[in-house]
């Protein structure tokens, strides 16, 4: 006899064809996403990026004078390289790729969006407030804001769901995520100075820019403390699968982090020459605990990119112990206008650039619908192009800054078209590559 009362019945399992349907949408929309930010990054790339620090490396080089170019286009440049490209490309692969990697259970597309179009403006009022001087008092605190508000729901959408654990304990971070998360409290800390100065430029400065001892601590900060970690993480993540190298030491990544935090903290103090010791010593360590600095193990997986792939990854972390070393030279030198403009090329573009070039175009095409890159042949004139215009600025800047060659003055303004060329392929080549179909059938990455 049935029991009284209302029955609840139970809603059906869905069907694992409903399952496969559900997750191939899903994979859809993410690969949306993840082709939007990209597709983002690339035009700040491009335009507010590249194109205004080829204009005002032309203007340096046609005066001679370091300082003959306004600071707050320079401080601009800035920006769009490291927010507008670098920043909306780690918010894209991370919305993409953290949950996946810790096998967390999926969270909403919408944050994601909100995310992309708070930032993508913040970014764009930045840029419109440094160049054209447009109502900066009140843009340049609102771009700030809106960087910082996008910033926190993508940290909130991607840290709210914790991995399952089958064993019913509390599971434990990758200690290649550990390195991560030391970026992102990084790109945290710097949103936050970023919005403190903006405030504080708005009301009291003649001009949109950051007064040279506040900008020379954030440069820092920037840099070492957001963008190096973010790389040294994935590169522990991906390097040893793609360059065939042993997996990274793991203690050693948490001396890593300890170093290049105390390295970044003394130099927010002003204690540039011990923070630059401590960077130097920071830049050698990540080639030994992520291992480029020792022989594969088996082959690189390098079907579908350049051959010549797993070199430039190589190049790229002695990229960065040249910054690093340039940076020691520049903390000790009475005039280092020119070393620390060297110092801060090799990172940005030597290191952080080259490593964006190499393990993007080698990791994007799949992340986005198993996509194979458009072509090889660009990517190696890409990264090629890339690093003969990189070290031509940084030994050109050396010489002419520093009086040291009257000539280098003329080298300048080629390794910035060098430089522009390099960036355009890279960008066609990733372009090409999203509006290519993917195959019809899902491309293993050997």
């Amino acid at each position: 006899m049935a029991a009284s009362g209302n029955l609840h019945l139970s809603e059906p399992e869905p069907s694992l064809d409903d399952r496969v349907a559900k997750n191939k949408l899903r994979e859809q929309a993410l690969a949306r996403m993840l082709m939007t930010y990209i597709a983002t990054g690339l035009v700040f790339m491009l335009l507010p990026g590249t194109f205004l620090g080829v204009w005002n490396l032309l203007s340096i080089s046609h005066k001679q004078a370091a300082h003959s170019v306004s600071a707050a286009w320079i401080q601009a440049h800035g920006q769009a390289q490291v927010f507008g490209w670098i920043g909306t490309f780690i918010l894209g692969i991370g919305f993409y790729s953290i949950p996946k990697m810790r096998r967390s259970r999926p969270f909403a597309m919408l944050p994601a969006w909100i995310c992309w179009a708070a930032w993508s403006t913040g970014v764009l009022l930045r840029w419109v407030a440094s160049v054209y001087a447009f109502q900066w008092r009140i843009l340049l605190p609102l771009s700030a804001c809106l960087e910082l508000a996008a910033f926190l729901i993508f940290f909130k959408a991607v840290s709210s769901h914790r991995p399952a654990d089958p064993s019913g304990g509390r599971p434990g971070l990758d200690h290649w995520i550990l390195v991560v998360i030391s970026g992102t409290v990084g790109l945290l800390a710097t949103l936050i100075v970023n919005l403190a100065g903006s405030v504080d430029v708005a009301l009291r400065a003649d001009a949109p820019a950051f007064g040279q001892n506040l900008d020379q601590r954030f440069l820092v900060l920037m840099t070492w403390g957001f963008m190096v970690p973010s790389v040294w993480g994935f590169s522990a993540r991906w390097l040893a699968t793609f360059v065939g190298l042993r997996p990274a030491w793991e203690r050693g990544l948490l001396w890593l982090i300890a170093v290049n935090v105390a390295g970044v903290v003394m130099a927010l103090f002003g204690q540039f020459r011990i923070a630059a010791l401590l960077l130097l010593a920071g830049a050698v360590l990540s080639a030994v605990v992520i291992r480029t600095a020792f022989p594969a193990i088996q082959p690189a997986k390098t079907l579908g990119v350049h051959p010549w792939f797993p070199h430039f990854v190589r190049l790229a972390y002695a990229g960065l112990i040249v910054a690093g070393a340039l940076g020691v030279w520049a903390a000790f030198a009475p005039h280092p206008d020119g070393i620390w403009g060297a110092s801060r090329h090799a990172l940005t573009v030597g290191f952080i650039a080259t490593m964006v070039f190499a393990i993007g175009q080698r990791v994007l095409p799949a992340f986005s619908g198993m996509r194979l890159l458009f072509s090889s042949k660009l990517m190696g004139a890409s990264l090629c192009l890339l690093t003969a215009g990189c070290w031509l600025r940084v030994g050109s800047e050396v010489l002419a800054y520093q009086s040291l060659a009257s000539s280098a003055w003329k080298w300048l303004p080629v390794s910035a078209v060098i430089e522009l060329t390099a960036v355009t392929i890279f960008a066609a080549n990733l372009i090409a590559t999203f509006l290519t179909p993917p195959p019809s059938k899902l491309v293993q990455i050997r």
